[in-house]
């Protein structure tokens, strides 16, 4: 019984020694077999600044480290802002052709174009100081800039007429300080501020002055969403040409009477309730009493219009 016992422990020991080996030997191949782990390089990269760069036909000075700093992060910001810079792509294709046609004829610089799009980001808000439109407009601003406010027409939401008051008030500003990016930093901050800290500081350059941060920011984010709306592929933006939103084709009537229901107005020239307040966003009722006889331009769109299937993915 003893010896048994003996050879089944010698052979349990054995079988654990063996074990213990040929475990030992597959670890060791394991270990030295290992290949060092390749990291690849991921997709998240800096913007990078050029040597030279103007805006609104003023020369940036980016040699200045706080200068190239404070674009930097504006690019940044809105380069990973992936969302919404996509979107300004989008809209920028419908609603640039228009606004840069009217700055034109104004002589205004198109790189102010980019106002409204820090703005409004090219939508029709309302902010939280009740500024409306796609130029942001308060209802003072836009009477002394001859916008018509009221319950029943608003044409701060009027993108023809915004717009040429836009440039209205940026001429203004120009007039005032003889710089483009003092009066953008004026549009965004007000003329008696600007003028408050120019006299305080002794300094008459935006990029030297001492503003509130939203200020401080506001001409290095126009200048970032320039560059990257000018070439999007340049900062990862790979966006097709069906991807973009299209013109949409509109004739305008005019009428110098008031209009009853403006539903039953648009059904009667085609098109729905919705879209012709889509159109004409400055009518702010279902009615138009225009008691005083003024001359407006209703648009509507072409037949045919709202739809687009070469857009669509099949």
């Amino acid at each position: 019984m003893k010896i048994k016992i003996v050879i089944i422990t010698l052979l349990v020991l054995a079988g654990a020694l063996w074990l213990f080996k040929y475990l030992h030997k597959n670890d060791s191949q394991h270990i030295v077999s290992r290949k060092p782990i390749e990291y690849k390089k991921q997709g998240f990269t800096p913007a990078k600044i050029p040597a030279k760069l103007f805006f609104a036909g003023e020369e940036v000075p980016v040699h200045y480290y706080d200068v190239r700093e404070r674009l930097d992060r504006e690019l940044l910001v809105n380069k990973y802002w992936h969302s919404s810079t996509f979107l300004l792509i989008k809209r920028a294709n419908r609603y640039f052709p228009l606004i840069e046609k009217i700055l034109q004829e104004e002589g205004i610089p198109d790189d102010l174009k980019y106002i409204a799009v820090a703005e409004s980001g090219l939508d029709n808000v309302v902010s939280p100081s009740r500024a409306a439109g796609f130029w942001q407009f308060l209802k003072g601003a836009a009477r002394d800039f001859d916008l018509e406010v009221n319950e029943e027409v608003d044409e701060r939401y009027n993108l023809e007429k915004a717009t040429r008051a836009a440039c209205r008030y940026m001429k203004w500003n120009y007039e005032k300080y003889g710089s483009w990016s003092l009066a953008a930093a004026a549009y965004n901050y007000g003329r008696t501020n600007i003028n408050k800290q120019i006299e305080r500081q002794q300094c008459e350059s935006y990029y030297d002055l001492l503003l509130p941060d939203e200020t401080e920011r506001y001409v290095f984010r126009l200048i970032a969403i320039k560059m990257i709306l000018e070439d999007p592929a340049k900062y990862n933006f790979i966006i097709e040409h069906n991807d973009l939103y299209e013109p949409i084709d509109t004739y305008s009537i005019t009428i110098d009477h008031g209009i009853k229901n403006l539903a039953e107005f648009a059904k009667e020239h085609g098109i729905s309730y919705r879209m012709l307040k889509s159109f004409n966003p400055w009518l702010r009722d279902n009615y138009l009493t225009n008691k005083r006889g003024k001359t407006y331009e209703i648009k509507i769109p072409v037949k045919h219009s709202r739809h687009q299937s070469d857009h669509l993915s099949y």
